[in-house]
């Protein structure tokens, strides 16, 4: 599958988090779940947020693509991802549908925000509707990242937590939150079998800034190409 076609449907992973869930999954201790319930109440607490991130995608040992840009979210469900560097892309959830836009291409993909396989869903967290239960919609059980997982946190102060994927037909294999001592993400790892991994790291979040509107809807430019998601479907020409 491509890259840019992969890095679309990896970001669906989260978008069942605007769903309410119980409050503790299966094998989660008390002290974890407590984590995880400030981490949402966080966010619930926040109409808008904003934040530069870096993405890492790689298929395996000495093979990564890395980008970076700033974010900006806005609830309900409403995303918007501007990619600055090495190529300027944007990918952006308006609520209903989902669109992603490489200027350099000529051509905007879109989607209907059930039916998109995009990974910049897994952070629905901060945009959706419903926050409470976020991590339990989808992990079976999460706990405290140990060494034997390979992954550390990058800063000393922060807290790793490993998610164990709910239902035997995930998407991914184990999925990492990194979270800082006010509980806010600090990082998102997923891993897919065959050594496939994408992380998010944030830096400079925003609590409520004042957002524009505009920012969440999408108008292409003239001489620009939309193509429908569905169309891009195995056997579909």
């Amino acid at each position: 599958m491509p890259l840019r076609l992969r890095q679309r449907s990896l970001f669906t992973l989260l978008l069942a988090a605007w769903l309410p869930g119980p409050p503790q999954q299966k094998g989660t201790d008390r002290e974890t779940a407590a984590i995880l319930r400030a981490v949402e109440s966080r966010y619930e607490a926040a109409r808008t947020l904003q934040a530069t991130f870096l993405e890492r995608y790689s298929t395996g040992p000495g093979d990564a693509r890395v980008e970076s840009g700033t974010v900006y979210f806005s609830r309900p469900g409403r995303m918007r991802w501007e990619y600055e560097a090495p190529e300027k892309k944007l990918f952006l959830a308006d609520g209903k549908q989902v669109w992603f836009y490489v200027p350099a291409d000529r051509t905007a993909t879109r989607a209907k925000t059930k039916e998109s396989g995009d990974w910049h869903t897994p952070l629905a967290l901060l945009a959706g509707k419903t926050r409470r239960g976020t991590f339990s919609r989808l992990c079976a059980s999460v706990e405290p990242a140990g060494q034997a997982s390979g992954v550390a946190a990058a800063a000393p102060d922060n807290t790793l937590l490993r998610c164990a994927p709910k239902g035997k037909g995930a998407a991914f294999s184990e999925a990492y939150f990194e979270i800082d001592p006010v509980y806010r993400l600090a990082r998102v790892l997923i891993r897919e079998r065959g050594g496939i991994e994408m992380e998010f790291r944030f830096a400079g979040w925003r609590e409520n800034p004042p957002l524009a509107e505009a920012l969440f809807h999408f108008q292409a430019p003239p001489g620009v190409a939309i193509v429908e998601e569905s169309s891009l479907a195995p056997g579909k020409q």
